[in-house]
């Protein structure tokens, strides 16, 4: 039984020493790296929606020619 307390009490003073420990500058500039990613993520996915498409019409032209020759005959 003392073994297992002592590894509980071990394990309690390392994650205390961890979360004393914490850098807060590197806290910081990680949140605003994570900021800049997700925010020039947002603005791609806008701009690729703001593009215009323009895609080959081919049955439409075979339609507009075909109207052009019975109108000719």
């Amino acid at each position: 039984m003392n073994a297992k307390n002592m590894k509980t009490e071990t394990f309690e003073s390392t994650y205390a020493m961890l979360v004393r420990s914490e850098e807060k500058e590197r806290s910081i500039s990680e949140t605003a790296i994570y900021l800049i990613l997700i925010l020039s993520t947002v603005f791609s996915i806008w701009q690729a929606a703001q593009q215009r498409v323009t895609l080959p019409n081919i049955l439409g032209a075979s339609i507009a020619q075909s109207s052009e020759i019975q109108s000719r005959v």
